[in-house]
């Protein structure tokens, strides 16, 4: 028996899609941003005058960076308490998304904080506060699924939330918000989502429904990212923004594998992006991976299905056209730091997702993946 949950209420896709909310209505809206970005593309400014137009209280907590951390989530927390709305409307990337889940969970369930959050039962339902989803960025799929990544500094690691009352209620991917991502952010963030719909093909839970879904993911990923990040075009950034979300659905209900865990190692460490880590950890695992008859199999037949002889190869050669680095290294973390850290990173990177990887690694190999991860040497089979 198993429970399939895709997303929340609804998922409202198309340009200016962002129009939907002028059929929500609330009297507290508190909008949750990052950086200048949102302001500068006028979405903060849309959300704003939608809400005030009829007649809502509107507040905007802004400056929540990349890995949103403990700190960053009580500074919001701290605002929604004084504000007090019966919606949330988290607008840029995962980072402030996965934030102001964590915030509206927190707000919403006072008796709930990093103290007690991963010890006891999460209710499965907010009755009092709405929650939007709208991201900025294609690749983390936060906007439907159940989980919020928190880094927690004084552990250099990132651990995951999660809880059904997590999932946004409303997702809405409007393609003309995307059009000002950085080229980096745009290649980073699409080998993220990549990274979620093959992790979950390769996963040993992987079910029927969210087998098709995360094979679509993959078949459009591969064949959409590489336009939209040279082309720059609305249709190839719709089409990944879409993809990006199946990847999201798909991943939710399944679970991820050892790239994640590896990655949260070294995004927490080092504050690097987590799409970057996930890009550059990828090709690794899946060569590790492919050890298991059933993962070679998915594989290769992931490999028919884009039209590859090689599925690995065509991930590397992806890379190559997004500028992503080969390595930890080409990165921009020294040696000496690397082998200073070496074992936390170890310790670090077999938590979390790690432990449902398809197949099992011992601290002694996993020591040797991340060395081959920070040169950049291919894992032998």
């Amino acid at each position: 028996m198993k429970k399939l949950i895709f997303h929340g209420n609804a998922i409202v896709t198309g340009r200016n899609s962002i129009e939907f909310l002028k059929n929500e209505n609330f009297n507290k809206v508190f909008i949750v941003t990052g950086g200048k970005s949102m302001f500068k593309n006028g979405t903060i400014d849309k959300i704003t005058k939608i809400f005030e137009d009829k007649g809502s209280e509107v507040f905007v907590h802004a400056g929540v960076s990349k890995n949103p951390d403990t700190e960053s989530v009580i500074s919001g927390l701290e605002d929604m308490n004084k504000f007090k709305p019966d919606v949330v409307i988290a607008a840029g990337g995962g980072s402030p998304i996965d934030a102001a889940k964590v915030m509206t969970l927190f707000y919403e369930y006072p008796k709930i904080n990093f103290g007690n959050v991963f010890d006891i039962s999460i209710p499965k339902k907010r009755k009092n506060t709405a929650f939007i989803a709208i991201p900025s960025t294609s690749g983390t799929g936060t906007e439907v699924t159940q989980v919020s990544v928190i880094t927690f500094r004084e552990k250099s690691l990132k651990l995951a939330i999660k809880a059904e009352s997590l999932i946004p209620d409303l997702a809405i991917l409007d393609p003309a918000i995307t059009m000002s991502m950085p080229d980096n952010i745009a290649a980073e963030t699409g080998m993220d989502a990549l990274t979620h719909a093959v992790e979950c093909y390769t996963n040993n839970n992987l079910d029927d429904f969210t087998e098709s879904i995360a094979k679509g993911a993959i078949e459009g990923l591969i064949k959409y990212l590489p336009l939209s990040y040279k082309n720059k075009d609305i249709e190839s950034r719709e089409k990944v923004h879409n993809f990006q979300c199946m990847a999201g659905c798909a991943f939710a209900n399944v679970g991820l594998g050892m790239v994640h865990g590896i990655s949260h190692a070294f995004g927490g460490r080092y504050n690097l992006g987590h799409g970057l880590t996930n890009a550059i950890v990828l090709p690794y695992v899946l060569q590790y991976n492919s050890r298991n008859i059933l993962v070679s199999d998915k594989l290769k037949y992931l490999s028919k299905v884009i039209g590859s002889k090689d599925i690995i190869d065509e991930i590397k050669n992806l890379k190559k056209v997004l500028n992503i680095p080969v390595s930890i290294k080409e990165a921009g973390i020294n040696k000496e730091t690397f082998e200073r850290d070496i074992e936390l990173l170890v310790s670090n990177s077999m938590l979390g997702s790690t432990k449902v990887n398809p197949v099992s690694i011992s601290k002694g190999e996993m020591k040797k993946m991340l060395i081959h991860i920070y040169e950049g040497k291919d894992i032998e089979v």
